[in-house]
C-alpha cells in the first residue's frame, strides 16, 4: 500500500523504483527515483550530496548494502503516511523534468548471445554451413565497444559515414539498430581475480535498455579480422532509467538448455539468472517486433564471468550488453538485417511503405516490461532515436 495515487497500470510502482539522473529548467543534476508519473528527488529526500554529483557511479560504487538500505529507505517514505507531508513536495511531473545519461560509462562490452541471432546471421552470411562458428557454445562471444559514444534515449542518430568497400566512401545505405539489454556494475573488482557467476548481484546493479545502432555496410568491410569498428562506435543509445536487480527477482527464469555442456567457472546452474524480460521494437509508432529476452543463451552472469576470467577489472559504471535480442519467430527478430533477411525480404509498414534498413527521420523505439513482485509489471522505460542526415564530411 502507499499514500501515492498511483495508476494501477503504471510500470513505475513500489515494487520497481529504477534510478536515473534528471534536471529541472536548466538546475543541477540530481539522482532520481521514476514513481508513477513522477521522479522523487533523491538528492533533496536524502540531504546526501552523493546524490548530486550529476551520475549515480559515487551510489553504485557503495556496494550491495548500500543499494539494498536506500530501496528500502525510499519504500517506506512511499508507504508510511507519517512521510508523506516531507516526501510530497519532493515528487516533480517527469513532464518537467530532463533525463540524463544514468552514469558515467566507464568501459562498454557488447556480447553476441542470442542463439536465434546468431543462427539468423550465419544462415545469411555462410549459406550450406553449420551457422554458428565452432566457439560460439563454449563462450559468451563478445568486443569491446565505445565507452564515449554512449548516449541517452533521445539523442539524435546521425547517419554514420565511412569505408564501404574498396575506393568507396560515403554515407552508410545500411543503417541497423540492435535491440538489447544492458547491464551496470556498480561494485569494481581487484585487476587479476576473476569474478564468478556467484558474484553476479555482488557486482551488477541494474538492467536497462539498449539499442546498439549498427552500419552494416561500414562493418561488413571493416570487421575481418579484428571485429567491428566504425559500424559500431558512432553510438550506443540507452534508456535514461537503471532497474535494480531486486525489482526482478520475479522475472528470474532458467535459460534454454544447452546440448554443449560448460567450463566449471561459466557454470551457472545452481543460480540461474535468466530474464523474463519482454521486448517491443516500434518503427515510427508501429510495432514491428516482440524479441523475448528469455530465450537469450547465454546469461549475464555468465557475461560477467567470462569477460572477467582472464583477471580483467571491473570499474564503477561499466555496461555490458546483452548483443541483438532474437527469438524464433520472424516478428521476434531484434535488428533489420534479420526482419528483412539481409535486405531481400523487405518489411511492408501498415501505410504500404517497406523498408530493408533505415531511412532518414525513422523514429526507432524500444521498450520492455518484466514480472515484478505481488503478479505486478514492471517497466524498463524506453530508448528512442531518430535518424538524422549524415553530415558533410568537409
Amino acid at each position: 500500500m502507499t499514500w501515492l495515487d498511483l495508476p494501477g497500470d503504471t510500470g513505475f510502482g513500489l515494487t520497481n523504483l529504477p534510478y536515473g539522473v534528471f534536471s529541472v529548467s536548466g538546475g543541477d543534476r540530481r539522482t532520481g527515483v521514476a514513481v508513477g508519473t513522477r521522479v522523487l528527488d533523491i538528492a533533496a529526500a536524502t540531504g546526501d550530496e552523493l546524490h548530486a554529483t550529476g551520475s549515480l557511479n559515487a551510489f553504485l560504487a557503495q556496494g550491495p548494502a548500500a543499494w539494498a538500505r536506500l530501496r528500502q529507505q525510499v519504500t517506506e517514505w512511499l508507504t508510511d503516511p507519517a512521510h508523506q507531508a516531507r516526501i510530497e513536495p519532493l515528487l516533480i511531473p517527469v513532464a518537467d523534468v530532463t533525463l540524463h545519461l544514468p552514469i558515467e560509462v566507464a568501459d562498454y562490452v557488447d556480447f553476441y548471445s542470442s542463439r536465434h541471432h546468431a543462427e539468423n546471421l550465419g544462415r545469411m552470411f555462410r549459406p550450406g554451413s553449420d551457422p554458428l562458428t565452432p566457439n560460439w557454445k563454449h563462450l559468451p562471444i563478445g568486443y569491446h565497444g565505445r565507452a564515449g559514444t554512449v548516449r541517452v534515449s533521445g539523442t539524435p542518430v546521425i547517419r554514420p559515414t565511412g569505408q564501404l568497400g574498396a575506393a568507396r566512401f560515403g554515407p552508410s545505405q545500411r543503417l541497423d539498430i540492435e535491440a538489447e539489454v544492458g547491464f551496470v556494475v556498480g561494485a569494481p573488482s581487484q585487476l587479476g581475480t576473476p569474478v564468478p557467476v556467484g558474484d553476479f548481484a555482488e557486482h551488477v546493479f541494474g538492467v536497462c535498455l539498449v539499442n546498439d545502432w549498427s552500419a552494416r555496410d561500414l562493418q561488413s568491410w571493416e570487421y575481418v579480422p579484428l571485429g567491428p569498428f566504425l559500424g559500431k562506435s558512432f553510438l550506443t543509445s540507452v534508456s535514461p532509467w537503471v532497474v535494480p536487480l531486486a525489482a526482478l527477482e520475479a522475472a528470474r527464469v532458467s535459460p534454454p538448455d544447452r546440448d554443449v555442456p560448460t567450463l566449471p567457472y561459466l557454470d551457472d546452474s545452481k543460480e540461474p539468472w535468466g530474464l523474463d524480460l519482454s521486448l517491443e521494437v516500434r518503427l515510427n509508432g508501429e510495432l514491428i517486433s516482440r524479441p523475448p529476452f528469455g530465450e537469450l543463451y547465454w546469461t549475464a552472469p555468465q557475461q560477467l564471468a567470462h569477460m572477467t576470467v582472464n583477471g580483467a577489472a571491473l570499474r564503477t559504471g561499466d555496461l555490458f550488453a546483452s548483443g541483438t535480442v532474437s527469438g524464433p519467430a520472424k516478428d521476434q527478430r531484434g535488428s533489420f538485417i534479420e526482419l528483412s533477411w539481409g535486405g531481400a525480404e523487405p518489411l511492408t509498414l501498415a501505410d504500404g511503405t517497406t523498408r530493408t534498413f533505415l531511412e532518414d527521420g525513422d523514429v526507432v523505439t524500444i521498450t520492455a516490461t518484466a514480472p515484478g513482485a505481488g503478479g505486478t509489471r514492471i517497466s524498463l522505460g524506453e530508448v528512442t532515436g531518430t535518424v538524422q542526415p549524415a553530415l558533410d564530411p568537409q
